[in-house]
């Protein structure tokens, strides 16, 4: 991943993130701070932390071939905020916890998973 800063647009800043192999497609948290990016081939959602320029996880996608699109954000009522992926491979829909300072617990998790109505579904 290469996270470039525009603020001097005369003097970018590059970040090389390592990361996980074929990255696809993703979006931001509802915060903004996290980017979330689908490793399609690998069934693994790679989350980067945009203000420290950092990789926070990679983590199963709970389903086959993530493909989120820029992915859905909501408030969940049980996990709070999370960022929603469906899958080419199955139905499944993934909600993966989004805020590691309120409920560290469920944050970069999979926290519940549903069936969709076909493949890509979201």
């Amino acid at each position: 991943i290469l996270l470039v800063n525009y603020k001097d647009i005369k003097n970018l800043k590059i970040t090389a993130i390592p990361a996980e192999r074929f990255l696809h497609d993703g979006g931001f948290d509802r915060s903004g701070r996290y980017f979330l990016v689908a490793a399609n081939a690998r069934h693994r959602i790679a989350i980067v932390d945009t203000k420290e320029g950092k990789l926070v996880s990679v983590i199963d996608s709970g389903g086959q071939t993530p493909h989120p699109g820029r992915g859905a954000n909501f408030n969940h009522p049980k996990y709070g905020p999370v960022w929603a992926t469906s899958h080419l491979g199955n139905e499944t829909i993934s909600f993966i916890g989004t805020d590691p300072e309120k409920r560290k617990q469920h944050a970069w998790k999979v926290v519940q998973t549903v069936d969709g109505q076909g493949g890509g579904s979201l």
